[in-house]
């Protein structure tokens, strides 16, 4: 425990990305199953029950993924952040994989900002730090600056590792900004992930992607990138080629191509893994992420 608290706070080494000494040769594959955008009624294969997620789990894990990306639904299947199903999904989900578990701390864009707080209260492996506001589709996603630096001194108290969501070159500017002010997050490790293809962030092209990269602090040492919609193979081919991860999932594309609708997230995964493997980075095993983010083992 105390080797991961040392390295929580204080100055950021110089040239510490470790995808610029050489290229990674697995890949970090993140599922993003659920989210809060999809109805159920317009997605019936959209995994929002707790034992949807956890059979999700399961079969995205054989696949190839290593992290899994939750938001979570009531009984009825609206976007909830209520700790007790957060607090039963983290265990269900531990109980059943080896997978590390991602929260969500975004939730839905009319969550109230205490509640989404309130989710590292689930204690979670890791959760989603989005490091900016955005507009999201017809919506606005908030995400003041005193509410990042909020969240991200609780997830350093927490010992919660977060992964930094940025939708725009100002957000990646803005996580340069918290690192030399709050210092290293919990484990030492800087990971984020690039959301691509949301109308009103960037988009998802492979000279979007190169901007953003090349617009990374120094200090992050992995980031995978998340493609929305039809954006989702170019942002991955794009970032299997610059030595990032890939984040998929039925959060983000509910369609495998034109008129090819996706049945189950495992079917992204598998995608996801094929291409990886035909990059010579095949799919990383939950331990060896682990490993890359610096998350404490479980008990």
């Amino acid at each position: 425990m105390s080797g991961f608290r040392g390295a929580a706070r204080g100055n950021i080494p110089s040239g510490a990305g470790i995808w610029h000494d050489s290229f990674m040769t697995s890949t970090l594959i993140t599922v993003a199953p659920t989210g809060a955008e999809t109805a159920k009624a317009d997605c019936p294969a959209l995994p929002t029950t707790l034992d949807e997620l956890v059979e999700t789990a399961k079969r995205c894990e054989a696949a190839g993924a290593a992290m899994i990306h939750i938001h979570i639904r009531d009984s009825e299947h609206r976007p909830t952040l209520d700790l007790g199903r957060l607090t039963e999904t983290v265990t269900a989900v531990r109980e059943n994989t080896a997978l590390i578990v991602q929260l969500s701390t975004g939730g839905a864009v009319t969550d109230p900002f205490d509640h989404r707080l309130r989710v590292l209260d689930a204690a979670p492996d890791s959760c989603s730090l989005t490091m900016g506001t955005v507009n999201f589709g017809d919506d606005v996603f908030m995400n003041p600056w005193p509410f990042v630096t909020e969240l991200y001194q609780l997830t350093q108290e927490r010992e919660v590792v977060p992964e930094f969501e940025l939708f725009d070159l100002g957000q990646v500017a803005a996580l340069g900004r918290l690192l030399d002010k709050y210092g290293l997050p919990y484990g030492g490790k800087v990971h984020c992930d690039l959301v691509m293809g949301v109308p009103g962030g960037m988009p998802g092209t492979t000279d979007a992607l190169v901007a953003a990269v090349n617009g990374l602090p120094a200090g992050v040492t992995s980031w995978s990138a998340t493609g929305v919609g039809r954006t989702t193979l170019p942002v991955a081919l794009a970032a299997l080629s610059k030595g990032g991860h890939l984040r998929v999932g039925m959060e983000d594309t509910l369609t495998l191509a034109k008129g090819q609708p996706v049945t189950h997230n495992a079917e992204l995964v598998e995608r996801a893994a094929t291409i990886a493997a035909l990059a010579q980075r095949p799919p990383m095993s939950p331990d060896e992420a682990r490993h890359l983010l610096n998350i404490k083992p479980r008990p």
